[in-house]
């Protein structure tokens, strides 16, 4: 996968893998034993948590990079269906209080 910085409302906040195939989107963050710092799929407009064990934090961004929604994602569950997104961030569980995403953050992937 592509790595790049993660950037929050201009402030560079961690190192970001994006799944922007469908092999990459479609495995996503399941059966891996260490998290990334953040994972970017794209396009995507919604996830889930089937097999997974932990608590995943989950922005959907619009096609501006957005946040419209953020939330924590428990174990087998779905992220919430909202009209206009076009990429999902995700990060352990913490990880969007630490950097001050919140809804309505701008989100963008420096880098190559």
């Amino acid at each position: 996968m592509k790595q790049r910085m993660l950037v929050v409302d201009s402030r560079p906040v961690a190192r970001a893998e994006v799944a922007d195939t469908v092999l990459t989107r479609a495995r996503g963050l399941l059966f891996r034993r260490e998290l990334p710092e953040a994972l970017v799929l794209r396009p995507c407009s919604s996830v889930h948590g089937a097999w997974m064990r932990v608590r995943l934090d989950v922005a959907l961004l619009d096609r501006e990079g957005e946040v419209v929604h953020a939330q924590v994602l428990r174990p087998w569950g779905f992220s919430a269906m909202r009209r206009g997104v076009k990429d999902v961030l995700e990060a352990p569980a913490g990880s969007f209080e630490l950097w001050g995403l919140e809804v309505g953050s701008r989100i963008e992937l420096t880098g190559r």
